[in-house]
């Protein structure tokens, strides 16, 4: 009872409780799901020093952490989102309750990643599934993991599709004229096809680092053309090289316009800009030290630079080409626009050498999902599945031009199940499993996380309906 007592007045955020604790509550339960033997220690009766028992030892530094959280969070989807407020405005006010809408999501995100680390302290998980099959059971663990599989291939077939439009701007730029089509095709067979074959993938990843030095450099850009007003006048300077469905399109529907169901659209969006939940687990356990209350300033701290960018990138494309706004904002800039032309090699440049990364994610996954033993995993499998996924998200690519509906659409249905749904559905099932164990905050907790989870599914019902309707 004094336990018990003493940790109703613990915060949730900040605590988790004993596995030792568990054990009682978990012994008449026929179902593992929990780790019991992995006790969680809390050093000196400081609940913020509660640790995730054995599932510690991580040696990244918070600092590191950030970086690569930050890394990981900063996408190319962050590149579509000045469409997203083009959906329901085009007045230069509209950015503002755009901006409160990226600040207001991206807060939601980063309260569910900490929750998933959290998650791994209570349960010992090791992954995103892992901590499903311990809080929820491992009948259901397939869906996490299907769920997962298919946002990989949605990130690898945007990286197919802005690979496409990139590299057919570099080549007006340079004085050729090849359609998006044979971009593609020649980039996806001389260059991607070899490079998702390796067999080793470590070589890549420090190529990873250019894609946030890319996107550094392109909202630096991108501030320089709004700012010195080159496309101020869609009939003069630069924006007359560009499709007249791109050139500046600035109108009168401002922030009021947020009203409208077209807003959606951004909300779903986002939900695919900050999607990287399912590697929360992992960063959890790489922190060094890895106390809730450290956890969480990492946690906040990378969402915060995050959305800062978010919203730095959605404005200024935004407030430069209003209602015209393209599902790839690059695309609006003229490919005789040196200061943008950088910013395209760049974005090129870290895509091709990220995107074995994602794809091998995907490729891997799909062999877990088909229960393929490491050991049956010949080289002639993994080929022939390779060009099976490499052809799938090529084909696609070339019929699904616009960017804006793969991420709005992948929000509405995977997006908002990953980040939103899930954790809340394994939180509620881990603080069911406590019992009398669990504290008051953590109980009252569940509502929120559910109240979330709620609103996810609205959104993302909303939200695809509008990304679909879009597209027809």
């Amino acid at each position: 009872m004094a336990t018990k007592a003493r940790n109703a007045n613990y915060s949730s955020m900040t605590s988790v409780p004993s596995r030792a604790e568990w054990k009682t509550q978990q012994q008449p339960q026929k179902r593992a799901a929990f780790n019991i033997d992995s006790v969680a220690k809390a050093t000196g009766g400081n609940v913020s020093q509660v640790r995730g028992g054995d599932v510690g030892g991580g040696t990244a530094t918070m600092t590191n952490e950030m970086f690569n959280m930050v890394k990981a969070v900063v996408g190319v989807g962050v590149l579509s989102l000045p469409a997203g407020i083009a959906a329901f405005g085009d007045a230069p006010s509209a950015s503002i309750p755009a901006a409160l809408l990226i600040a207001g999501i991206g807060s939601v995100a980063a309260y569910n990643f900490s929750l998933l680390g959290r998650l791994c302290a209570i349960t010992g998980a090791l992954s995103y599934r892992g901590a499903w099959e311990k809080a929820v059971g491992p009948n259901t663990a397939w869906i996490p993991a299907v769920s997962c599989v298919v946002k990989t291939f949605f990130a690898i077939l945007a990286y197919s599709m802005v690979l496409g439009d990139t590299f057919k701007a570099l080549f007006q730029t340079l004085g050729f004229e090849v359609s998006r089509e044979v971009s593609l095709l020649g980039l996806t067979a001389l260059v991607l096809l070899p490079l998702c074959m390796l067999k080793n993938l470590s070589s890549l990843a420090p190529f990873s680092l250019a894609g946030i030095a890319g996107m550094l450099y392109t909202a630096a850009a991108m501030a320089v053309r709004y700012f010195d007003g080159s496309y101020a006048d869609p009939t003069n300077g630069l924006a007359l090289d560009v499709a007249e469905n791109l050139r500046p399109a600035i109108g009168t529907k401002g922030a009021e316009a947020v009203f409208s169901s077209n807003a959606f659209i951004l909300i779903c969006m986002l939900s695919t800009s900050y999607m990287a939940h399912f590697n929360a687990p992992k960063f959890y356990l790489e922190l060094k030290d890895n106390t809730i209350a450290r956890w969480n300033t990492v946690v906040v701290t990378s969402f915060s630079i995050s959305i800062l960018f978010f919203i730095a990138i959605a404005a200024m494309g935004f407030s430069t080409f209003g209602g015209s706004c393209s599902g790839l904002i690059l695309n609006n800039y003229s490919t005789k626009d040196s200061i943008m032309g950088f910013s395209r090699a760049a974005v090129a440049f870290a895509l091709v050498f990220t995107y074995p990364l994602a794809f091998v994610g995907c490729r891997d996954g799909i062999l877990e999902m088909l229960q393929v033993p490491k050991e049956e995993r010949t080289d002639s499998k993994v080929n022939n599945l390779t060009y099976l996924i490499l052809g799938s998200v090529t084909a696609v690519a070339l019929k699904i031009t616009d960017l804006s509906f793969i991420m709005s659409f992948g929000g509405a249905t995977l997006g908002n199940a990953l980040i939103y749904v899930y954790p809340a559905i394994m939180f509620r099932s881990a603080v069911k499993n406590m019992g009398d164990n669990a504290t008051t905050a953590q109980k009252l907790e569940v509502y929120v996380a559910m109240t979330f989870a709620a609103l996810g599914i609205a959104f993302g019902g909303i939200g695809a309906k509008m990304a679909l309707g879009k597209l027809m």
